[in-house]
């Protein structure tokens, strides 16, 4: 127990330790991420919040962990390494769509091929058990892939990524540490820890953001965490087995796998990408409702804690009739949240009888500028 409190102090006082730093550098460098139409954040915020998190991270978890007694572990930071890099040149650059997915591919064989993270059995989901190796490294690609995007995807709302982040790794964690796989609840709370040091900064009106670096970094430790938490519950003579284990990890991460799928499954459907950025996230439906960034973010989490709790006490129902139920439960909630529509603001550029210009929108006028009267004139 005292090896994991002082992993999570060492990576959370590295972490709030740099997080200054990492703001000071973006405001002298001018590293900034940029409103759209498509963000909800309306100023300038940098956006390399990923770089303190690695930090505090990969520190604590190179200090704590014994490399000789869990030599799969390099290859887990090694991984981590280039997610991380990957990450921080779409900060600073902008990556194309397909550039980032050969890295993630190249961090996913990392994972598969040498450090053993891999899927071979269904455990039961829909009458499948072992699995043909093709098949079962196909599934485990599409799996680490799929996680690591969803908690970049998810990352639209002040403190939401983070928050999640935060409550998986505190949950996987706890069981690690339970079955005494002590190696992966270190690497949990590691992460957990430099997580609630971001928070500190990250909670709305936001200081600074992740960025891609760190939304993609908390994305494939869960990939790690929970292909782990799938394969422990079945080994033998595990003090603590699970039933329908397949089920449960997709519940500690229903919110942004779910999201993920379904956006992917809408952008497909309408002929697009399934990386073109959109507007259709759940962060996106619930502001759009008028919840606030802190509402969203404790409505997703809350949410999730739910799932996670329904699956625990309902693990003796099995795999697919667990999968099942969850699936329909939150495709229920989410045709409540597309039903229940709020009237969005509209905004319109208009003249008075007068001929000043005004900006109007749902609840009030405001008058523009004098220099944006005065351009109206000259024209």
């Amino acid at each position: 127990m005292l090896d994991v409190l002082l992993t999570a102090s060492v990576s959370f006082i590295i972490t709030f330790l740099a997080i200054p730093v990492v703001l000071q550098v973006a405001e002298q460098k001018k590293l900034y991420d940029i409103p759209d139409e498509r963000k909800v954040h309306t100023r300038l915020v940098a956006s390399l919040g990923g770089v303190g998190i690695f930090g505090g991270f990969i520190l604590a978890s190179l200090l704590s962990v014994q490399g000789y007694m869990n030599p799969e572990f390099q290859y887990f930071f090694a991984a981590a390494v280039v997610i991380f890099f990957l990450g921080l040149k779409d900060d600073l650059m902008i990556l194309s769509a397909s550039k980032k997915f050969v890295g993630q591919i190249i961090a996913a064989s990392i994972l598969i091929h040498l450090g053993g993270i891999r899927l071979d059995s269904m455990y039961g989901l829909f009458g499948f058990e072992q699995l043909p190796e093709g098949f079962g490294l196909a599934l485990s690609y599409l799996t680490i892939i799929l996680i690591i995007n969803s908690f970049n995807l998810i990352d639209g709302v002040d403190g939401l990524a983070a928050s999640l982040g935060i409550l998986t790794m505190l949950v996987f964690g706890t069981y690690f540490f339970a079955v005494e796989y002590q190696a992966y609840a270190l690497l949990a709370f590691a992460m957990a820890g430099s997580l609630v040091a971001f928070l500190i900064f990250n909670h709305h009106p936001a200081k600074i953001f992740m960025g891609d670096s760190g939304s993609l970094m908390i994305g494939l430790i869960n990939s790690i965490l929970v292909i782990k938490f799938i394969n422990v519950t079945h080994t033998p003579f595990i003090s603590v087995p699970l039933g329908s284990s397949v089920a449960i990890g997709f519940a500690i991460l229903i919110v942004p796998l779910l999201d993920t799928l379904r956006v992917f499954a809408i952008r497909i459907l309408n002929g697009n990408s399934p990386f073109t950025p959109d507007r259709n996230h759940v962060h996106h439906l619930l502001l759009d409702r008028g919840l606030s960034h802190a509402a969203v973010t404790f409505t997703c989490v809350g949410i999730n804690v739910g799932f996670i709790m329904l699956a625990w006490f309902g693990r003796s129902l099995g795999t697919t009739n667990l999968l099942l139920l969850m699936l329909s439960l939150a495709f229920s909630g989410l045709g409540i949240l597309y039903y229940y529509k709020r009237p969005r603001r509209t905004m319109v550029i208009a003249k008075t009888e007068s001929g000043a210009t005004q900006l109007k929108t749902s609840t009030k006028i405001v008058t523009l500028a004098k220099e944006v009267q005065a351009a109206e004139k000259k024209n």
